[in-house]
């Protein structure tokens, strides 16, 4: 519950300074940590749709790694 109201707020202080002109990389350069978590997730989840609905990543795997992950999920 904590990581989604820090999430929230996090986003909302983003859109708040992102209407300012340059704010928006201070922003980041003050908050990397929470930055680069939202990132990671981001990707991970991404990936795991790949592989879900079969997608680009997922086509490029050897045949025998297909098969695991498709049974997989």
């Amino acid at each position: 519950m904590y990581f989604l109201l820090k999430s929230l707020y996090t986003y909302l202080e983003l859109k708040r300074n992102f209407s300012k002109e340059g704010s928006l990389l201070n922003w980041i350069s003050k908050n990397k940590k929470p930055f680069l978590a939202f990132i990671v997730i981001l990707i991970i989840i991404a990936g795991l749709l790949d592989i879900k609905y079969e997608g680009l990543f997922f086509q490029m795997l050897p045949k025998t790694v297909q098969d695991f992950l498709a049974n997989l999920l």
